[in-house]
């Protein structure tokens, strides 16, 4: 069954992966209502929920559609399979522990339509738990270094700053948000979806990479704010999420720079991972100390991924490694937040 809308050019759907959680995804649907913009309409994909969380949608939101998995998908597989089932030009993601705001959607549909050549739009994310400060999902937009360390403006690592309206100019970034991004169908179409075998995390820094590649932009709408739970699903300190950034993270190095950029910056990367495991070590954080070799052997068990992701990269490659890098920041913002002591985005030389 294919999903769709009666609306004008500009539909959207929303697709909600879902794994249990009755209470934020009540949250969620409830905010939703607010959202001014008219043409849209919900699906949540559920990935195999054990809880009572359906039956409370089909109780008090009837118009919500459902699409049952019956397995964990992740989130990856989990939008993949609401996307293969649904049929409109603008699909927006958003996770279930999430709220909105009013103009949160219309704003980024208003960007998609001015800018024919942007693929990804992210609001501004702001914390639930204190909706003064960025959240550390995304903040007010995502950006890497050359090393793959994904940061945010507004968040660096673990430090997320107090929005006191600093970010708020539209521009281009390099990745937006899977807690609440508009993607365009036909680029995806052109492009590919989220690589699955990541299961969550990363899959969207890796699939904005490839827009970059293929030579569209990604950009925020800061105008357009939604608040998110971080840890919602899965908490932060968590063993399982240390390792699946570790190891997602090294896989899309892997998969999408070409080989003669791996071969002087993959050996950098993994001298900054030994760092990572000392730093957890002497500061006492043990799950890190264990996520950083669990998710090494990780990558070594994903090399088919790897061959596939990288065939996938050439076919669609328009742009050099060294365009792609313009967009990334160029210094170790690893070295800058440990070592230097700069916590904030804007205290990032170049920046």
């Amino acid at each position: 069954m294919v999903y769709a809308l009666d609306s004008d050019e500009y539909n959207v759907i929303i697709i909600i992966p879902h794994y249990n959680g009755e209470a934020i995804l009540r949250r969620c649907l409830l905010s939703l209502k607010k959202t001014r913009y008219p043409h849209y309409s919900v699906l949540i994909v559920d990935n195999g929920s054990t809880d009572n969380s359906l039956s409370m949608v089909e109780r008090e939101f009837p118009k919500v559609q459902i699409l049952k998995s019956r397995v964990n998908r992740g989130y990856a597989g989990g939008c993949n399979y609401g996307i293969s089932h649904s049929a409109s030009d603008l699909i927006a993601l958003l996770n279930n522990d999430a709220e909105v705001t009013e103009s949160w959607l219309g704003s980024l549909v208003e960007l998609m339509k001015e800018n024919p050549d942007v693929a990804a739009v992210q609001p501004k994310v702001r914390s639930i738990d204190n909706r003064q400060k960025f959240d550390y999902c995304g903040a007010a937009g995502g950006e890497m270094d050359i090393f793959g360390y994904p940061f945010a403006r507004g968040r660096l690592f673990h430090i997320m700053e107090k929005d006191t309206g600093q970010y708020d100019e539209t521009r281009d970034i390099f990745w937006a948000t899977g807690a609440a991004m508009i993607l365009r169908r036909e680029v995806l179409n052109a492009v590919g979806v989220f690589e699955e075998s990541f299961f969550a995390h990363m899959e969207e820094i890796d699939l904005c990479w490839r827009f970059h590649l293929a030579g569209y932009r990604v950009c925020t709408a800061p105008q357009s704010v939604v608040y998110h739970q971080t840890g919602g699903t899965l908490g932060q300190e968590h063993l399982m999420k240390m390792v699946l950034n570790h190891r997602n993270n090294l896989l899309m190095i892997l998969r999408n720079y070409s080989l003669l950029t791996l071969l002087w910056l993959f050996p950098m990367r993994l001298i900054l991972e030994l760092g990572t495991m000392i730093f957890g070590g002497v500061s006492g954080q043990y799950k890190r100390v264990l996520a950083v070799p669990i998710g090494l052997f990780g990558v070594i068990r994903q090399w088919k991924t790897v061959i596939r992701g990288r065939s996938d990269v050439k076919r669609i490659r328009k742009l050099k490694d060294t365009r792609v890098m313009r967009r990334m920041y160029h210094g170790s913002v690893a070295f800058l937040f440990f070592v230097m002591r700069k916590k904030r985005y804007r205290d990032l030389p170049g920046f």
